[in-house]
């Protein structure tokens, strides 16, 4: 953590909304040249309330509302960016992200490239993404592949109110295009219920205590959230909690990796810590076929093979549309990394 040592560190407990409402504040205080825009931002306070209050102190020209227009909201962002400032724009749902997706890869991220470093995109993407809230099909999808695919972006997704702030700071301040996934079920605490009376809380309760000042987490830099000499579980956002829960319910000795951001991605942490146990479960809550997963599991085999003591596995979402009427089953849960831990202790 890199604290700016001109202010006051003082703490209070936040969720992320709540932090990342404070990474937003103490950016636009610090450097003029940072602006957000996006559906709903401005007066409303965005959709999650993640921008609330935030045109009230800085005005209309650093924080304002768009028309429903991705590909527009981006573009705009990109042009800025080329010019000096550095926009934090807010795509409302990271489903309705791919508008936008041809500006992202064919502008945003080659801009430097093409350019021959004379023009960049310093620009920062924020969208919530997965599911867990009842979101339905539209509201409810994992699309960090697709941009981890793209040359040129950075993708971020924080998994705790503390890396949340820090990780969103880092992201404004980077030279190049970064694209912060928000996981929605972590946004305001634990889950408490569904409709069938169901009590689901072993997303964790993310709460943390945060610095209220200025600070940033290093972009690819992952956080070992367990240590464990049995088998490695690989993991980011809401899975983190996740697949905690399902670790402490094993009483398997598992290291649990947080990776934090896939790109750039801490491939040292993964290597240290595979060699360490010779095991490795890959949790994302992505569609299996083509996630980010298949790309962790071939960097793994690649850099540990002779290390390996069984095969690497991975416990994804389905390879259907998100099902509203099914989340619970879809959405990964201990009850599918549970059985995946003693599986790679069995081999």
């Amino acid at each position: 953590m890199a604290l700016d040592t001109g202010n006051t560190v003082s703490v209070r407990t936040m969720n992320m909304i709540q932090a990342l409402n404070s990474a937003l504040d103490v950016t636009l205080a610090h450097d003029p040249d940072t602006l957000i825009f996006g559906e709903d931002v401005g007066y409303f306070g965005g959709v999650f309330r993640v921008t609330d209050k935030l045109q009230e102190k800085y005005g209309l020209t650093r924080c304002f509302d768009t028309p429903i227009s991705e590909g527009g909201i981006i573009a705009t962002a990109i042009g800025m960016g080329a010019y000096g400032l550095r926009p934090v724009v807010e795509i409302q749902f990271a489903d309705y992200i791919l508008p936008a997706y041809d500006q992202l890869v064919s502008e945003a991220a080659r801009l430097r490239y093409r350019s021959n470093g004379q023009f960049w995109a310093p620009i920062t993407v924020r969208s919530p993404y997965g599911g867990g809230i009842f979101g339905g099909q539209t509201h409810s999808q994992s699309p960090e592949a697709i941009f981890a695919h793209i040359t040129g972006l950075k993708t971020v997704i924080p998994s705790n109110p503390y890396d949340a702030k820090g990780l969103l700071i880092a992201a404004i301040e980077c030279d190049d295009p970064v694209i912060f996934l928000e996981p929605k079920r972590l946004y305001n605490g634990p889950f408490e219920g569904r409709p069938d009376g169901q009590v689901k809380t072993w997303a964790g309760h993310p709460m943390a205590e945060v610095p209220e000042g200025r600070y940033t987490v290093p972009l690819g830099k992952a956080a070992t959230v367990r240590e464990g000499g049995d088998v490695t579980v690989l993991a980011y956002g809401t899975m983190v909690h996740v697949a905690l829960s399902a670790i402490e319910e094993t009483g398997i000795d598992a290291e649990l990796i947080d990776l934090r951001s896939i790109v750039p991605l801490d491939i040292d942490a993964i290597v240290a810590s595979v060699k360490k146990t010779g095991r490795c479960l890959i949790v994302h809550e992505a569609s299996k076929y083509a996630g980010f997963g298949g790309e962790l599991s071939a960097l793994v085999q690649e850099r540990c093979f002779y290390h390996l003591k069984s095969a690497v596995r991975r416990v994804g979402g389905w390879d259907t549309p998100y099902p509203h009427a099914f989340e619970w089953d879809y959405f990964p849960g201990p009850s599918r990394i549970v059985p995946a831990l003693r599986a790679c202790l069995e081999d």
